[in-house]
């Protein structure tokens, strides 16, 4: 069981998961469950998206519209792959930039042989260790539920971006539909917390958090207003995987 530096036990327990979002602690908590999952991380993530995470990326890039001189700034980059398909997009852009703050997360990341430079930094996503509008695009998959203080981290966003710059941000979101949630809920919160715990030995409460954060985060709207709030100039959202996955692309 992960502890912070103080000896504070940061696993996610039947209290904090409540409401995760409101735990002051968040930000330690997030960081020590991914530096303990690391390991098994993608292939979690493959398995319990039948392989759809890659396509969802994909679908992310093609939004970004890189251009051949964009420096690309992934935020939340765990282990890259998000890094990857940038690389492989056309056009390559002039260079990729991934930050995140678990080690362990970064320390996992690979990448194919690539002429893009690339550049990986461990930091909180609210305070980017970037100049003000310096990049033209900004991504984040399945990241900004994780943020300790969502407002001020979709403003770092819009902070390091120049104007005409787009953001993509993938999340999670319940299905509208009645019976595809219904279906959604019970995969979440049965079977995704069993593969966890067969997969990679889950003792953090990582994939018991997965579906809370989800159920108790904004919905589609609600991100698309905050997205305007943080001084994005348009903002549009896709939905995917039947409701389950969208795809927000907000313009500086």
């Amino acid at each position: 069981m992960p502890t912070s530096p103080d000896g504070l036990e940061t696993a996610w327990d039947d209290r904090t998961l409540r409401d995760p979002h409101a735990q002051q602690d968040k930000a330690r908590r997030v960081r020590d469950m991914f530096d303990a999952i690391a390991p098994t991380y993608e292939r979690v993530n493959t398995l319990a998206t039948f392989g759809r995470d890659a396509a969802w990326r994909r679908r992310a890039v093609r939004a970004a519209q890189v251009r051949a001189g964009d420096v690309v700034l992934d935020v939340c980059c765990g282990t890259g792959d998000m890094i990857r398909a940038f690389m492989a997009g056309e056009p390559a852009p002039a260079a990729v930039v991934g930050v995140d703050f678990s080690a362990q997360m970064l320390a996992r990341g690979h990448y194919a042989p690539s002429t893009t430079p690339l550049l990986l930094c461990r930091a909180d996503a609210l305070r980017l260790p970037v100049r003000d509008a310096s990049v033209g695009v900004v991504s984040c998959a399945f990241g900004v539920r994780n943020f300790q203080d969502l407002p001020a981290g979709l403003r770092e966003l819009r902070r390091v971006l120049r104007e005409g710059g787009r953001a993509v941000i993938l999340e999670f979101a319940p299905p509208d539909n009645a019976l595809l949630r219904w279906g959604y809920e019970l995969y979440c919160n049965q079977v995704l917390p069993r593969l966890g715990a067969l997969i990679s030995r889950d003792r953090v409460g990582a994939y018991r958090y997965l579906p809370r954060s989800i159920q108790t985060f904004d919905g589609r709207g609600a991100m698309e207003r905050r997205l305007l709030d943080a001084g994005f100039a348009q903002v549009r959202s896709e939905a995917m995987n039947l409701g389950g996955v969208v795809l927000y692309v907000a313009i500086a």
